[in-house]
């Protein structure tokens, strides 16, 4: 039972986690300049192109496979799995914030560090179950 509640909520931080990325991206079309900047190929300092929309791509997948992988894949592996992409999108959202200076996205930056610092500690501190004596 301690297993399935683990994966419940993991599975519920990444999937609030992935709606917080979206809504940040939605609203960061609204700021004055921005769109032009899109459409003059730019995409925050990198130039858009095959690569950096991949690597974007890949970047956001990540996180949206961990709704799916979480309560599928084997405790061992899903805990680790989740202690090391808690982790990294740590730092990918504290990368993000830096030099921001809109308010909205600060404030969707640092909900998104408190989930994905939520995710490592919670896998990381999650018992593995104990063997039971025949």
């Amino acid at each position: 039972m301690q297993d399935l509640v683990a994966r419940v909520r993991l599975t519920a931080l990444w999937a609030a986690l992935m709606l917080l990325y979206l809504y940040a991206d939605f609203f960061s079309l609204f700021p004055q300049g921005h769109i032009e900047e899109i459409m003059s190929g730019k995409m925050g300092p990198f130039d858009v192109s095959q690569t950096s929309l991949f690597l974007a791509s890949l970047l956001m997948a990540l996180p949206a496979l961990m709704v799916a992988l979480t309560p599928l894949l084997p405790l061992a592996a899903c805990r680790w799995a989740n202690v090391g992409m808690g982790a990294l999108f740590t730092l990918v959202n504290i990368g993000n914030v830096i030099g921001e200076s809109w308010i909205y996205y600060l404030f969707y930056g640092a909900l998104e560090a408190i989930l994905t610092v939520s995710i490592a500690v919670l896998a990381f501190l999650w018992l593995r179950p104990t063997p039971t004596t025949a």
